[in-house]
């Protein structure tokens, strides 16, 4: 596929404020109009369920068009009903160094490209598109911009041709941690300071990178991974990369990445108090939280933007065994389901902990199979409709008046109250770990209804007026 003169039209954009696109494109990914929790692609809402496991040993945060047979990653993803990757668009330090920019004799020429890199990055998009995978497109790879990969960066004064140390102040080390955003690196844009020597190149970094991705329908962009920074620096590239869209007469969803745990934290505000700037919200870090807790942050996010509502995106979900603080594999579960039952618009495993690995496909596959089985994108969460309940004991999903959806974390009994459906109810419990179907079974006119797990682990139960199952 060749590149059209659109690298050309994005060169030179001026950064005037310019409103959100939350509707989606004619076909593409975009806010679905009648539940703006979700998304719409090719006409139609979707949920975005995935896990793809990175190579191991790499030293930094890597983009998935950088692995090695990627392509065996798309389709595994697909076989397990995954529609959903993150790519950052980084550096490979692993096995033979790749970087966007030509090494020509031991320097990097920031006026000059490496195709090879570009090749990698262009067949990516080609694959997801071909596969109707949706791409997370985080445009600064934050750990590419500390610590070792800092002195491996073209970026960094010492490894390139075109601008010094003393000219631009860059350092030739940053020792502190990358979400920190400590490097000047991240001061270059007009209201961080402005460094033209710098911001020249990094515009032209990311004209480079729309050049490919806005000629696909199946891009959502985020301006960093996991940071501590300032304001201004995701807002500039977030109306940067929208105006280029607009230029190009293309419409795109845009969004932050903010390192802090804690949805309540300030940083959030920066994003959902300005719908105008991002259109959706994403919240991986929250999967750091656990139990009960977890769930109530991103409950209570969704009521703060009621007003705005936009999607709310989970690119990264902690926890495996042996991960330490991250925590369990069976904790990185939950988080997926209650991520779901939430009501966000996204979940997926991290690829540095459950990634692809059998549970995780289990997991996407079981999802895929619930959620498919009744109407996702017309319910909201309405745990208020559970009885006998202790934390983190079930969760609920619900069109009230027409379906119920209920998950348990593990064996447990609980009371659901069903308003608006009357007489007898159809009962159709899913075991998540086995994914499989139960027999239906009926309930006459018992309210609340009482519900208990048929065995050990993780289920899944449809409540709804008895009739045929679809």
């Amino acid at each position: 596929m060749k590149l059209t003169a659109l690298a050309v039209i994005l060169l030179g954009i001026a950064l005037d404020s310019t409103p959100a696109m939350g509707s989606a494109p004619t076909g593409g990914i975009g806010v679905y109009a009648e539940n703006p929790f979700y998304w719409e692609y090719q006409g139609k809402p979707v949920l975005l369920l995935g896990g793809s496991s990175a190579p191991k040993g790499g030293l930094n945060d890597e983009g998935m068009f950088l692995w090695p047979e990627v392509a065996g990653s798309l389709d595994k993803l697909v076989s397990a009903g995954g529609n959903y990757t993150r790519c950052l668009v980084s550096g490979r330090l692993r096995g033979e160094p790749l970087w966007p920019f030509l090494n020509d004799g031991g320097r990097f020429d920031l006026d000059r490209w490496d195709t090879n890199y570009w090749h990698c990055f262009e067949t990516f998009l080609v694959e997801t598109k071909r596969r109707g995978i949706i791409t997370d497109i985080e445009l600064w790879a934050t750990f590419d911009y500390a610590r070792l990969p800092w002195t491996k960066n073209p970026f960094n004064p010492t490894n390139n041709r075109n601008y010094t140390a003393q000219e631009t102040g860059l350092p030739t080390e940053v020792n502190s941690a990358p979400y920190l955003a400590q490097n000047p690196f991240y001061h270059t844009v007009p209201d961080e300071g402005k460094i033209p020597a710098v911001l020249k190149y990094q515009q032209r970094f990311v004209d480079k990178i729309l050049s490919y991705t806005l000629q696909f329908d199946n891009v959502l962009y985020c301006m960093d991974n996991e940071t501590a920074g300032g304001p201004d620096w995701g807002a500039y590239w977030a109306r940067y990369v929208r105006n280029a869209a607009n230029k190009a007469g293309k419409k795109v969803c845009v969004t932050e990445m903010f390192e802090s745990h804690d949805l309540e934290h300030a940083s959030y505000r920066n994003v959902t108090d300005n719908p105008q700037t991002y259109d959706f919200i994403e919240i991986s870090q929250n999967n750091h939280q656990s139990g009960q807790a977890h769930f109530d942050k991103i409950v209570g996010l969704r009521q703060r933007i009621l007003a705005a509502p936009r999607p709310l995106s989970n690119v990264k979900i902690y926890g495996s065994d042996g991960g330490g603080l991250f925590g369990t594999s069976h904790e990185a579960t939950e988080r997926f389901w209650r991520d779901i039952f939430a009501g966000c618009a996204s979940a997926r495993f991290h690829e540095k902990h459950l990634g692809d690995s059998d549970l995780a496909q289990r997991m996407v596959r079981s999802a895929r199979e619930v959620t498919s089985a009744f109407d996702l994108f017309h319910c909201a969460p309405h745990t208020e409709l559970l009885a006998d309940r202790g934390p983190n004991q079930a969760y609920c999903l619900a069109n009230p008046g027409k379906e119920y959806v209920i998950y348990f974390p593990g064996a447990g009994r609980i009371q659901l109250h069903t308003p608006g459906v009357e007489g007898q109810v159809e009962l159709r419990w899913y075991d998540i770990e086995r994914g499989t179907w139960l027999e239906p079974n009926r309930v006459q006119d018992q309210r609340p209804i009482a519900l208990s797990t048929p065995g050990e682990g993780q289920w899944a139960v449809l409540v709804r007026a008895s009739r045929s199952p679809r």
